[in-house]
Formats: structure tokens, sequence, C-alpha cells
């Protein structure tokens, strides 16, 4: 609909962003009836947007357009009385779509939940909790000694402070907890309380759930430890960004709640990010024992209707730790005090699909802007970020010994080379299993493929099972006897024979977790194992019943994949073996060696974490090869420095900047004509010190049934990556073909897959 405008009437220019993949913002009118102090930038608004209605973001407020004023629309309703993002939030979400070049709609739309992004008429967001009656509030606790589990859950109440509990507090308290509330609820102990998202937040300067926190836990910490607390906590009020580096068993995650406390001490609330939704179970188990009740938790295991209640406390104050991972980033906070990000290295900060954002390096940003100390956790840091303690950007702060008794674990090479195998179990690392059980004790097995084997051949012909749509081989699932692509996903029924020749014989190569674990149980068939891979773990809960049984001793022999390579304290793993370490050895991309390197230590850790003594065995038919003696035999950070000066030298990032240019299209020859018309605009922009190499077919060059190419910027200044891909996205869509490609730009990539 259009405004109407009358000539004495003032005119307000609403400039608002829109989740759509257009890089710019778009203006509205605002209805007479709406005065500007109702117009604040943060809130959310319902515009008209061609045949459709969408959720806007109001960005600025103006008096002036560079459209005709006839031809602007009005806004159909404001959604929120009070702004959902500070200032400083949106500050963070326009940087962030600056520096990698993505439409700041999709942009702002990414720190809402679900529920805040769509279209339907439910302004007024409200999360179910309960709260205590005057009944409940006049009642002593010794009134229900003889139902321990509602006592406890009545004192969880009387001692909360905020007079309401959400369904995902009490999801943390215990999984039966709608049993033990009904019962208070009958007793009329306690009531229904919709908890309404657009009541104004809290004037006090510190959320209440803070103050809540659990008195002080008197933990020994050994000088490193004290160092790094008394460090960070200098810092607190003020930015200042800290590189945690310490080997694994140093006792990081204590450093973490020492100073948790002393923020929440203070009234403010502690951002908690992790790469991954596995390592969060064990961290939130010792979170909620050393501060119960305060922490709210996000990631994508969890129900929309429970991230959105996560997003609501956290936003209002009402809760003072947010543990998640990197979707948590943009959470906004009423007071904000520290944000910590605890395995700094990994990969998985970095989103692969739609909004490329690195959370590590935007965490960074976000601190700067709110004025705290961020804390950067590894036992094996990222080049970029001892990069960044050379040049004095971040502080660095050092734990070089295991917290307790622990001892690190003793490494060893095993050379297989013309050894028996038994699903690429050795004899030697056999027998060492077999030890390590009649000890009582338990083994961890490393093996970074899931399925079965990752190729099916045919012994007669030569056939592969090869995936129509990808450039890759069909992987093996013989429990469902299925082939299925880990592309792109399709999948078929084991064939009984050779489609090709009917008469060969078909045969599995290489080894997958399945395979080992088959092989395993008919070696130890008394012994109790368990498979941890994103096959095992699909089903909500598995992960953290498998996680349990571990820690309780109930189970052996542990076999997995990457989720086993970080985080996790095993107390009675005291036998770790990585079965391929050679597959790491000759990756195409200049990381490879860093993230192998990262992998051993990282899979080491997980042994001798207590009283008994580690030991590691890397199977190779490689023993002599540099960079695992370096590894083995000086460290991670002698490694690190080799790799340092030879990225130097060859002007790799950290020493220089990368962009990625990803283009795919159904027919090759379309893709390679676009790229080549990329070159010829950017070229004449182009800088000293950067160069523009490719077009190159992608690793893999056809997936999911496009061909797909890519253009890599390299610059040796940040500024001049900026001008080149400035230039270039003002121009890309009016190139020709640039309908009939499909195209993405990643900055800072960490992989050119």
């Amino acid at each position: 609909m259009t405004a109407k405008l009358t000539m004495n009437s003032p005119v307000i220019i609403l400039r608002v962003a829109i989740a759509v993949p257009l890089p710019r913002l778009f203006d509205y009118l605002a209805p007479d009836a709406i005065g500007i102090n109702d117009l604040r930038p943060g809130i959310r608004l319902k515009v008209p947007f061609g045949s459709q209605t969408k959720i806007a973001y109001l960005v600025e407020v103006d008096s002036k357009s560079d459209q005709p004023l006839e031809k602007l629309k009005a806004i159909v309703a404001i959604l929120d009385p009070v702004p959902l993002l500070s200032g400083q939030d949106l500050q963070l979400l326009q940087w962030a779509s600056r520096y990698y070049h993505h439409p700041l709609g999709e942009v702002i739309s990414a720190a809402f939940p679900a529920a805040l992004r769509k279209v339907s008429d439910t302004p007024e967001t409200k999360v179910r909790s309960y709260r205590l009656t005057e009944v409940g509030e006049a009642t002593p606790i010794e009134a229900l000694k003889r139902s321990p589990q509602q006592q406890a859950l009545l004192a969880l109440f009387q001692s909360d402070g905020r007079n309401h509990l959400t369904e995902t507090e009490l999801n943390q308290w215990h999984k039966n907890w709608r049993s033990v509330i009904k019962s208070l609820l009958a007793k009329a102990l306690l009531e229904y309380y919709d908890l309404p998202l657009a009541e104004s937040p809290k004037k006090t300067s510190e959320p209440v759930a803070a103050i809540q926190c659990s008195a002080r836990t008197e933990v020994h910490l050994n000088p490193a430890q004290q160092d790094a607390v008394i460090g960070v906590q200098s810092c607190l009020g003020s930015f200042a960004a800290f590189l945690l580096e310490g080997v694994t068993g140093s006792g990081k995650t204590e450093v973490y709640m020492q100073i948790i406390r002393t923020v929440l001490e203070r009234g403010q609330q502690v951002l908690v990010l992790v790469p991954e939704i596995n390592l969060t179970p064990q961290l939130q188990a010792r979170f909620q024992q050393r501060f119960p009740g305060v922490i709210a938790l996000t990631h994508s295991n969890l129900t929309n209707k429970q991230r959105h209640a996560a997003w609501v406390t956290m936003q209002k104050g009402d809760h003072a730790i947010l543990l998640g991972t990197r979707s948590a980033l943009f959470t906004p906070m009423q007071n904000l005090g520290l944000i910590l990000l605890d395995e700094e290295h990994d990969t998985s900060f970095k989103q692969q699909e739609g909004f490329r954002f690195s959370a590590r390096d935007v965490a960074v940003m976000r601190a700067k802007i709110q004025r705290v100390p961020v804390v950067l956790g590894s036992a094996t840091p990222s080049l970029e970020s001892l990069f960044n303690v050379s040049q004095k950007r971040y502080q660095h702060l050092i734990l070089n010994e295991r917290a307790g008794n622990a001892a690190e674990p003793k490494l060893h090479l095993l050379d297989i080379r013309n050894k028996k195998l038994q699903s690429g179990l050795s004899e030697i690392l056999l027998t060492e299993i077999n030890k390590t059980l009649e000890r009582q004790e338990q083994a961890l097995l490393f093996l970074n493929r899931r399925g079965f084997a990752p190729t099916l051949i045919c012994h007669g012909c030569g056939w592969v099972a090869r995936c129509q749509s990808c450039d890759a081989n069909l992987v093996i699932h013989h429990n469902e006897q299925r082939l299925r692509c880990h592309h792109c996903g399709k999948e078929q029924r084991l064939p009984p024979v050779c489609p090709s020749c009917i008469t060969g014989e078909l045969t599995s190569l290489g080894l997958g977790t399945e395979r080992v674990e088959q092989t395993l149980l008919q070696l130890f068939p008394q012994k109790r194992l368990i498979r941890l891979d994103r096959d095992t773990t699909q089903r909500k809960g598995r992960l953290e019943h498998y996680l349990d049984q571990i820690n309780q001793g109930e189970a052996d022999i542990i076999l997995g994949t990457q989720m086993l390579a970080k985080g996790h304290h095993f107390p009675l793993v005291t036998l770790v073996a990585i079965l391929d370490v050679d597959s790491g050895l000759f990756g195409i991309d200049y990381r490879s060696s860093e993230r192998l390197a990262q992998l051993i230590v990282q899979v080491s850790g997980r042994a001798g974490r207590e009283n008994k003594p580690g030991k590691v065995i890397l199977q190779t038919r490689c023993p002599e090869h540099p960079m695992l003696h370096t590894v083995i035999n000086q460290g991670y950070r002698h490694f690190a420095e080799i790799a340092l000066a030879e990225r130097k030298g060859a002007g790799l990032p950290p020493y220089s900047y990368h962009a990625l240019l990803r283009v795919q299209a159904h027919q090759p020859h379309i893709v390679q004509d676009f790229l080549r018309r990329v070159i010829a605009l950017v070229k004449p922009e182009s800088s000293t010190g950067s160069q523009i190499l490719g077009p190159v077919a992608a690793p893999m060059e056809k997936r999911a049934g496009m061909h797909r190419y890519q253009l890599l910027v390299q610059t040796s200044k940040r500024h001049n990556m900026q001008q080149i891909l400035d230039n270039l996205l003002t121009k890309i869509n009016s190139l020709k073909d640039a309908k009939k490609v499909r195209w993405s730009l990643d900055v800072d990539p960490v992989d050119l897959f």
C-alpha cells in the first residue's frame, strides 16, 4: 500500500533491511498515526514487499529518500514496542555484512531465532514458564520431605529470585520435570506464566540470575592457571583479546570458570562458544554444577522453541551464561561482560553455507565493539591466532602442564608396512588393546571415516560404485545394506551382484568405523564397545547417553570419528590409537599439515587425563615423515613455528588474505565463460600485491549434479581485498550468464574445496 501524504505532515523515512539476496536497504514510509518515538533502530516491522509481506529490521530513520516519495509504500505494522537489537548489536551486524560482503538483511535475520523471522501474526511471542504462587512462596521445603523431587524443585523456585523458570531451564534441571511440576501445580504451589518477549528489559545493571550463582567453589590452581585468571580479570570492563594455549588436560575449563565467576559477581553476562554440538553436554554439565540455574543453551539439535526461549532469556538479562555453537554468536545480551571461545582452531567455527562468517573472528570484533575481553582457548592454536600474538594483537596465556597429577601421554609411531592387518588393526595394536582391557581401563580408537568402507568394487571387471551426481564413490553402509553419497546424500540399495558384468564378485575397499566395529566385536566378544559417529548419534539424546556410559565405565572400547578428537574428558581412557594417520599427510590444501598436527595432539590428549599414564599409538606407513617427528618429538608449538615460516615464504595466509569465488552451473562451459568475464572485470582494479588465480575446477568438480569452478583472490593487504570485492560485487550480476550460474563469495576461506 502507498502512504497518503499531506503538505504539512513531516515525512518519516524508515530505512530497513529485509532478508533477501540483495545488497541494499529499502525505504518505507511511516503511517501518520505512528510517532517517531515508536521508531527506533533494532525493532522488527511488517512491510509489503512485491506481492508478499515480509519481516523487516529497522536500521535508520531519516527525513529524505533517494526514491520518489509517491513510489514508497508504508509499513504494515510495528512488531516490537522496544528494540530487540541494541545499537552495538546493529553495529556488529553491519560490520559483518560489509566484511563478508553478504546482504545486511540476511545477516540481521541470522541473529534472530526462527520464530522471530516469521511473518505470522504473533508479534508478542511468549515463552511458557512457571512461577510460585503465594502458597508456594510461604510453604517450607520441609513440608515435601516425602517427595524428594518435588522438594528439590520447590527449593529451586524459591532460591531463583526471578519469580519464574522457563521450560528450557526445567529441561536442564531434570529430563522428567513434567511429572514433578504437575504435582506442584495440583498442590497450588506453582502456576503457569507466559513470559512475553515484548516486556521492557530490566533497568538493573545485573541479570538477576547472575546474583543467584552458586557460592565460591575453591579449586586449587597451579601458578600458570592463576596467572591466566588474573590476566583476564584485570581487563574486565575493557576490550582485550587473549589466546589461552594450554596442553590437553591443563585445566583450561577451570580457568574459564574462575573468570566467569568474577564476571557474574560483577552482575554481567558471559557468552561461551564451542565448535560442535558434541562438546556441549559435558561442558554444560560442568557449568550447571558450578553455576546452577543461570545457563541457557542453544545449538542446532534443540527445537526452535528451545532456542527461542534461550534467545529471549539472554536478551532480557534473565540468564547469565549462554553456551552454544557458532549460531549463538549474535544473540543480543543486556549486559555482556566476557566472551569465551573454546577450541578456537576448529574449522566448525566457520559457516560454510549462506552467510559465510567466522565465529572466532566476529567474536573478537563483538568484544571490541562492546568493550569486553575475549578469550580464545586451544591446545593447538590456529596459525592465524599465533600470528596475531606475534603482532601484539592478542595477549598470550600459556598452560604448559597438565592439571593435578596427570602426565602427558607418550606418543609412539607404529610402522605397519608389510604388516598383517585386520580391518586396519595391527597385531601390535591389538595386543596393546588387550593389555589395556585387562587392567580394567578404556581404549579409544580414532578413524575419521564413517560407514563400512569408502569403495565398492567388482573383483571381476573393475566396476566401481560411483555417485551419478558427484565425482565421488558411494560409501558402503553394511548394517543398513545401503550405498550412500556423503556429499549429496543420495543413496541406493547395496547391489547383490555387479550391475556391469553380473558375474564378478563385489568387494569392499578401505576402512570405515562400521567395518572396524564389526572386527572388534569379533575379536573382543565379551567387551562393551561404543561407536561414536554421525550415524550412531543421529537420534536425540544418543550422544549424551553414550558419553554418560563412557564416563561411568560402562564401555571398554570407544571407536569414533572427529567428534572424539577434542574437548572430552574420559578419565578411564589410557590407550589412544589413530588407525590411519597417513590420510592427512598428503592433502591438497595448504592447511593439511596444520590440521593433521592439531588432530594428532587433540586425539592424543584424550589419554591419561587422570592419575594413570597414557599411551598413544599412531599407525603409519610413513614413519620417517618429518612432520610426524616434529609433532611427536618437539611438540605442536615447534611445528607451528616451522609452518608459519613456510607460510611466510610462500606468501600464504596469515601473511596474505584470500577470498574464494565459487561458481556452479549444470554445464561446465557456462561456468568457465562466466569466470573469464569476472577476471576481465576484476583485473583492471587489481593493485600491487594482488593476484587473481584461476579459474580452476574445484577439487570435486561435480557435486549434486552441478559443475563447480572457482577463482581465488589473494592480496597482501586486507584493504586491497575489500576494494576488489566491492568493485566486483557491484557489477557481477550484470554480467552475461549471471542468471544461469550460482555463485558465492567466501572471505577468509578455511578450505578450497
